[in-house]
């Protein structure tokens, strides 16, 4: 039965799906990240841009990552770098211990409106 399911999935499953389970990573200061780990994920500190933008291509390139939050102090200055990861991982920017500066909920309403053709998010809320 196991080598029938492995063929199932080799035949009926894209890249990644024959059982691969990819990880979750996130890269901040380390007040921001460090209780990330209780929920498993990988955490990276990182206390300059540098160490973010090194962090996240080391991350990146391995391909063992499906999702890399980053915490907004970072990703406002990875932007240009972020986007050479896509489709996966999928970069996602989050408040740091700071508090949210809005950089995430800009490329949130950005992402929507170019999935949607329109602003159908934060219609009466300029965030």
């Amino acid at each position: 039965w196991q080598a029938r399911a492995w063929a199932f999935r080799r035949t009926h499953c894209g890249k990644g799906c024959g059982g691969a389970m990819y990880k979750i990573g996130i890269i901040g200061r380390r007040d921001a990240v460090q209780g990330f780990m209780a929920l498993g994920f990988a955490v990276r500190e990182a206390d300059s841009v540098a160490d973010a933008a090194r962090e996240l291509h080391t991350m990146a390139k391995s391909q063992e990552y499906g999702v890399i939050f980053i915490t907004e102090n970072f990703a406002s200055e990875l932007e240009e770098e972020t986007a050479k990861y896509l489709p996966l991982p999928a970069i996602v920017s989050i408040p740091g211990g700071e508090g949210s500066t809005g950089f995430g909920m800009n490329n949130l309403r950005r992402a929507v409106e170019r999935a949607v053709g329109a602003d159908i998010l934060f219609k009466d809320n300029s965030n």
